[in-house]
């Protein structure tokens, strides 16, 4: 999702502290509005505890879904409070919309590749904020002014005298200062941060010990496994229980509106008796693939809503010396994270708990308390690493169902879908149709630029502060291009799909989708105008932009100029997304049966302020990984209301043997963080395109590549 609408005042610290069981408790966070600064409200957003022993716990209000945060929030962490980086101990908070919202999403989300940006401030300024009143109760003790102390490996010293405390042996004293509202951030230089230091979470993943929310083991825990409705909308009419009920293990049959469960004293027994029901189902069997497309193509026929405009684009056609146009169509796409949908849950008649891994664990609490009718602090979340999200563990619409079996199985249940149940049900990435018509001067540069897109308003549902004028803005994200060009109109056509098709986020959102379309068209321009690639961008950019800075680097770090061997070419894109700015060059071979491989991905970007340089390039890495998949193989069909794809056997993700070489260059930055996780899904299809058109292959407007060009099942 674009994260271009921040919700909070940066500088808006509100604070507190308390003594809890022989702790130093810093309540720390940003008002997420400015109206809720301006009223002095105290809205902690995540804490920090450091007890009597010394032990620093970080509560992290992000979810761990491998991107690394808590990682990089414990080095933000361990640089204000002067310790070293295993000094920090960083654990998961519970679900809480509102004590842990993220600054610039308004709750409880993880998403957008905003955490580390978030974080930057909010949890720097809690452990500043920390260390502020140790070292004032350190002060106090010794009868000396705080400006003659100051914190080192854990301790507070005094410098005149040489005399040292522990942080342990201050949390009493410290609790009961003021917490200051602006506690003042290190300036540098840095120890902790900027360094690669090793991930917190490594360690329990290779020994097996970690915990994801699929291995949530409760005492009397009983197990569901789901079958929902294969049609699109559809209802369940009926089903005969006997089967399932004769299978040794299985306590009972659910009956949902759309789905049916069976619970078992064990997942065997669960998916077992499952398998042997015939549930009837009913529903419209209009839907499918190609109706999707045509509404979408009749939809690039209205007029849309202006999402941005600069400048006279008819007028700058007009006087044109020549128009491109080029329409890009881009297929629905599922998240196939690893681990499925699941999600433990305990209900009482004056509670409810759950245990599992989300992107929204506030917003899980809240659908629990929809689900069960509790208030909503009768509603707890535990917390538990995600084995990828990818945007799908944003949505909430399995847990309704989940309280919904656990009512009726009266003990605490784990409900997990099966990878079928997952792939068919997600909340997918929709279609997404461009067109962009240029007008070019006599050289054949832009001087006009008309993107109009048909796309769905998931922000509408998801997030409305992400809407304005009835224009998604993620939807229109990048698709003004990060180029000069005097003449700008983005117009929006919202297109929703069929009823009972949930339409989601997907890694890289609206950046993704846009840049595909920008950057292959700019790519075009530059052949058409017998100008290189990277130069043509070049002259259509400020050379002092950070995004210039970062063409040039990805050129030179890619070798763009230099020869390569026969049936390969190199493809450039640029975009600037979720605060950062990002280059990528692939590298591509088209064999002599048309067949493409891709060989190597040069990356070069400009993220602000590196918390974690090893992070930073995992990152890329992965996006490259995931958008690669994409550009492949991604592609959800419907026949017949009902999704084809069930597996990764008809699903495919890129695997070890296709992985291209792949560099990621950084570049120094002192500007505040930007995002990481998404930026690299959101170039690479582009890039790619443009390395298959610069080989002699076709200008492709759609994806996946064709099968002809790339096995898919």
């Amino acid at each position: 999702m674009a994260t271009s609408a921040p919700v909070a005042s940066r500088r808006s610290f509100l604070a507190g502290s308390a003594l809890v069981a022989g702790e130093l408790v810093i309540g720390f966070g940003i008002s997420p509005t400015a109206e809720a600064a301006a009223a002095d409200e105290l809205r902690p957003n995540a804490f920090l505890r450091i007890d009597s022993a010394g032990a620093i716990v970080l509560a992290v209000p992000y979810a761990e879904m491998g991107q690394g945060t808590l990682t990089a929030a414990a080095q933000l962490v361990a640089e204000e409070l002067e310790v070293p980086l295993d000094r920090v101990r960083a654990e998961l908070a519970p679900g809480d919309d509102v004590l842990y919202a993220n600054p610039l999403l308004g709750g409880q989300i993880t998403g957008g590749s905003a955490s580390i940006r978030a974080g930057w401030t909010q949890m720097r300024g809690a452990a500043a904020a920390a260390r502020t009143v140790l070292i004032e109760a350190a002060a106090k003790q010794w009868s000396v002014s705080p400006a003659t102390c100051h914190a080192e490996a854990g301790e507070v010293l005094h410098l005149p005298s040489g005399r040292r405390l522990a942080y342990g042996a201050l949390v009493n004293a410290a609790s009961r200062q003021a917490v200051p509202k602006e506690p003042k951030l290190k300036t540098g230089p840095f120890s902790v941060i900027g360094k690669p230091a090793a991930r917190v979470d490594t360690p329990a993943k290779v020994n097996g010990t970690a915990k994801f929310g699929i291995d949530v083991s409760l005492p009397g825990m009983r197990h569901a496994a789901v079958a929902n409705c294969p049609i699109i909308g559809g209802r369940l009419d009926g089903v005969d229980e006997a089967p399932a009920l004769a299978v040794k293990g299985v306590k009972q049959v659910v009956k949902l509106g759309n789905a049916v469960a069976v619970v078992a004293e064990h997942g065997g027994a669960a998916r077992k008796g499952l398998a042997v029901l015939s549930p009837r189902w009913s529903g419209s069997d209009a839907p499918s693939t190609t109706s999707m497309v045509k509404a979408y193509d009749a939809a690039m026929a209205r007029s849309g809503v202006a999402a941005e405009r600069k400048g006279d684009t008819a007028k700058a056609e007009a006087a044109a010396t020549a128009t491109y146009e080029e329409t890009y169509r881009l297929p629905m796409l599922a998240h196939a994270a690893i681990e499925p949908i699941n999600c433990t849950v305990s209900v009482k008649s004056d509670s409810c708990e759950l245990w599992l891994g989300s992107q929204v664990p506030g917003r899980a609490r809240k659908a629990a308390a929809a689900a069960t009718g509790l208030p909503v602090e009768k509603v707890k979340v535990n917390s538990y690493l995600i084995g990828g999200g990818f945007g799908r563990k944003l949505e909430v619409d399995f847990i309704a169902q989940a309280v919904a079996i656990g009512k009726a199985a009266g003990v605490p249940v784990k409900i997990v879908w099966g990878r079928e149940e997952d792939i068919r049900n997600d909340a997918f990435r929709y279609h997404h149709h461009s067109r962009i018509r240029v007008g070019l001067d006599a050289k054949g540069m832009p001087t006009s630029w008309h993107h109009k897109l048909v796309a769905p308003g998931v922000m509408f549902r998801f997030l409305p502060i992400f809407t304005k004028d009835n224009v998604d803005l993620d939807d229109v994200d990048d698709a003004a291009s990060p180029y000069s060009i005097p003449n700008v109109f983005v117009e929006y056509v919202r297109e929703d799909p069929p009823e009972g098709l949930l339409a989601g986020n997907w890694r890289g959102v609206g950046a993704t989708r846009n840049t595909v379309a920008v950057e292959c068209v700019i790519d075009e321009l530059a052949r058409r105008a017998k100008v290189d690639p990277v130069d043509y961008r070049r002259r259509l950019l400020d050379p002092k932009s950070r995004i210039a800075r970062v063409l040039d680097r990805v050129a030179s770090e890619s070798g763009w100029t230099q020869p390569l061997p026969e049936r390969h070419g190199r493809g450039v894109a640029i975009v600037s997304a979720f605060g950062s700015h990002i280059g990528m060059v692939a590298e591509v071979e088209l064999d002599a049966q048309g067949a493409v491989s891709v060989k190597k991905i040069t990356s070069a970007i400009d993220t602000g302020h590196i918390v974690n340089p090893t992070i930073v390039r995992q990152q890329i890495e992965g996006g490259i990984v995931f958008g690669l998949s994409a550009v492949l193989y991604g592609e959800i069909t419907v026949e017949r209301g009902r999704v084809m794809q069930t597996n990764f056997h008809d699903y495919k993700v890129l695997r070890m043997n296709e992985m291209p070489e792949v560099r990621v260059a950084l570049i120094d930055s002192t500007e505040e963080p930007g995002g990481v996780g998404e930026p690299g899904t959101s170039i690479v299809a582009p890039a790619v395109l443009n390395a298959l058109r610069a080989v002699g292959g076709p200008r492709l407007t759609s994806l996946p590549l064709p099968l002809a060009m790339v096995h898919r099942a």
